[in-house]
């Protein structure tokens, strides 16, 4: 599965990504500390979930012909009355119309393409559906507190989003061809056994199966210079 993928810049949704099968099988699904919109179209059927954050690979079927849309929130924003937390290795599936259109927060939308998501994205927060929280007070609350404050928001402790979005960048670099050994300083880890327990339990490939290539894995997304951040 070959990937379609941009920035958007936006404060709601920071990446949109595209692709397509040809035949039915599986494919691993990495980790990853974000909620996306996916909007799947097989054979002319429309099928709309809001995927929460995974915390381990896990496999995960792919149908035969089918179109698929995502939409990466970021970390921080999530879809009322769906936040994050509830949904954590889960999903939710929106009804869909005999018109073709998606029900979210009991209104009919259409549904988002490639090029328009970033308006999808705005209009749903100008109904009040999808909002940003800031994981940090203005105030200066505990330590633990604010552990609390971001579990709460991202369903994740803000040490499973730095180890999680450090896989996803590792994996990135091992399918551009990097070696190991630029991974490892590059990136923070111990050695390449600290790097290879991260890939087996949030990517689900090892290193050297990722440089190959070949593997259906979904997509994988790099990191700003600090990861969680």
């Amino acid at each position: 599965m070959l990937f379609e993928h941009r920035d958007t810049g936006a404060s709601l949704v920071d990446r949109v990504w595209r692709t397509a099968s040809d035949g039915a099988g599986t494919m691993t699904s990495a980790a990853r500390t974000c909620c996306q919109l996916i909007v799947t179209r097989v054979r002319g059927h429309l099928h709309v979930s809001l995927r929460g954050p995974e915390t381990r690979a896990t496999t995960a079927p792919v149908p035969a012909d089918a179109e698929f849309l995502g939409m990466r929130l970021t970390l921080g924003t999530g879809l009322r009355p769906h936040p994050a937390a509830s949904i954590v290795d889960g999903a939710v599936s929106f009804p869909v119309t005999d018109r073709g259109r998606v029900v979210i927060g009991g209104a009919e939308w259409e549904a988002p393409t490639y090029e328009n998501a970033e308006q999808f994205a705005r209009r749903l927060q100008d109904a009040g559906l999808l909002v940003r929280s800031a994981l940090e007070s203005p105030r200066r609350p505990s330590r633990r507190t604010l552990q609390r404050r971001y579990r709460a928001i991202t369903g994740l402790s803000e040490t499973a989003v730095i180890q999680i979005d450090r896989a996803n960048a590792a994996a990135t670099m091992l399918r551009d061809g990097h070696d190991w050994r630029t991974v490892v300083p590059e990136l923070g880890y111990f050695d390449q056994a600290h790097l290879a327990h991260a890939l087996r339990r949030y990517v689900g490939h090892t290193a050297r199966g990722l440089r190959a290539g070949g593997n259906a894995l979904s997509f994988l997304y790099k990191i700003s210079p600090r990861p969680g951040s």
